[in-house]
């Protein structure tokens, strides 16, 4: 919605220069459409990774700037919505929609393009793909990405013009050991020699990064931690207790707020060496404060009160507690403005 930004159904219908929306009521839709898109001057974007939750989307801008965020029901949905309204976009072009048509099962790799260059920045904290744990027949799998999250970042990122050319460019990152498949779905793919079925685009296929990228990228990461990360301008710093997130322990913690770019680091105070021992970076956060009736979920131990509770864009929850209920409202007005 442009008033109400939420999601609702809405029946299409694709016309040769407009894309038509109606009401549903009683499961049928009314006779008069309630908008229309004008396609005109438009441009799509496919696939929309706009909205980390919603995987789904197309993206259309009109001639006036104006954007409409439609999510389909698959991602072969998707698609084809994609390749007709890009078809109707370009009617008056025959040429551009023959060569639409032929970039959707077509390869042809850039030039001078680099796997490494690809994994650096699958592995960027802010622009890389997300990695989220995974349940596969009783395995839970952690840090993973599905076969079709890759191909809809190798698009959305210019490394791939069609869905064809990401799963060969896919393929490729798992033949030189950059990725690879993890649990049965993805695995039983690799018994194939030809290299464009060997990858899975597919929301149920797994894949991970192989050891042999994680040690290729340390030093990068080390080098970025101290450079960019602590860059930034000191917002606000003081004393936290913060629970681990393996043994759900209580330590006090020196935190420091950054700005620019939005980074929380902290420190552990008993050592001498000035080095935070962990951090995150603040964009897509959610922050809130969590009420001392009772012990939320998630929260084990010692607690005193006064708990505030971050969650990172990597779906990763943070438990903090602070001395006093002002406090605990100091930071966490310092931190919003910063996710």
């Amino acid at each position: 919605g442009h008033i109400v930004r939420n999601w609702k159904v809405r029946w299409f219908v694709l016309l040769q220069d407009k894309l038509l929306y109606y009401k549903i009521e009683g499961g049928k839709k009314e006779p008069s459409p309630k908008g229309r898109i004008l396609l005109d001057g438009c441009t799509i974007t496919c696939p929309c990774l706009e909205y980390e939750n919603r995987p789904l989307l197309i993206k259309l801008r009109t001639k006036t700037n104006t954007d409409y965020f439609l999510e389909c029901c698959s991602r072969e949905e998707r698609d084809s919505w994609a390749l007709d309204i890009n078809g109707a976009i370009h009617a008056g072009h025959p040429v551009q929609v023959q060569e639409l048509h032929r970039m959707k099962n077509s390869f042809k790799l850039l030039e001078n393009i680099s796997l490494h260059n690809i994994v650096e920045r699958m592995c960027d904290s802010s622009t890389g793909i997300k990695l989220t744990r995974n349940l596969e027949q009783g395995n839970r799998y952690k840090e993973t990405f599905t076969g079709s999250a890759l191909v809809d970042w190798l698009i959305s990122n210019s490394f791939a013009v069609s869905r064809f050319e990401a799963i060969t460019l896919a393929s490729m990152l798992m033949e030189e050991n950059f990725i690879k498949p993890v649990g049965a779905r993805s695995t039983e793919a690799t018994r194939y020699s030809d290299l464009s079925e060997q990858f899975l685009d597919d929301s149920t296929a797994l894949y991970m990064f192989a050891e042999s990228s994680k040690k290729s990228t340390s030093s990068k990461e080390a080098l970025q931690f101290n450079i960019s990360e602590l860059s930034g301008t000191i917002v606000k710093q003081g004393f936290l207790v913060k629970q681990g997130h393996k043994r759900k322990n209580w330590k006090v913690r020196r935190f420091v707020l950054r700005a620019d770019p939005a980074f929380l680091h902290y420190y552990d105070p008993t050592k001498e060496e000035n080095r935070p021992v962990g951090g995150f970076s603040l964009r897509g956060c959610l922050v809130s404060a969590l009420e001392d009736n009772g012990v939320p979920a998630g929260v084990k131990g010692n607690v005193q009160g006064n708990l505030f509770k971050i969650i990172t864009k990597n779906d990763i929850h943070y438990y903090i507690q602070a001395s006093s209920k002002a406090e605990r409202a100091q930071w966490i007005e310092a931190i919003k403005p910063l996710t």
